[in-house]
């Protein structure tokens, strides 16, 4: 899609300013709606908080999709940032639990159509 000129990639995370690589992050005390809230951070295994870089981040992102307007925005699942079904539980197991990134949750919070690239994947091969 991207080749076509139909989409376009993004990375909310480096758009807020974080590194790649990275170290492992992780939502603590809630979801991404609860990070929107001031209830829940992301933070790092040693406990370094990133919740203004996300926060920045998903800003950035919510912006470029009001400007291109799309039909559907696909994000990776997991992803504190851009999970949208399935976050993990912020104890840095890779145990993962319902729930939704910080940048997954502005965009659907705004009215976007936001879907997980597992699930475009499904959604496409059936037709």
């Amino acid at each position: 899609m991207v080749r076509r000129g139909k989409a376009i990639t993004v990375c909310p995370e480096i758009l807020g300013g974080l590194p790649t690589p990275r170290p492992s992050l992780e939502l603590q005390g809630g979801n991404g709606y609860d990070v929107h809230k001031g209830k829940a951070r992301v933070k790092t295994a040693d406990g370094l908080d990133v919740t203004e870089e996300f926060c920045k981040g998903a800003e950035i992102v919510l912006a470029l999709a009001r400007e291109l307007q799309p039909s559907s925005i696909i994000l990776k699942e997991v992803s504190p940032s851009c999970g949208s079904n399935l976050i993990r539980d912020g104890s840095y197991t890779g145990n993962r639990i319902p729930g939704i990134g910080v940048t997954a949750a502005l965009l659907k919070q705004s009215g976007f159509k936001v879907v997980s690239s597992e699930q475009f994947k499904n959604e496409n091969q059936k037709e």
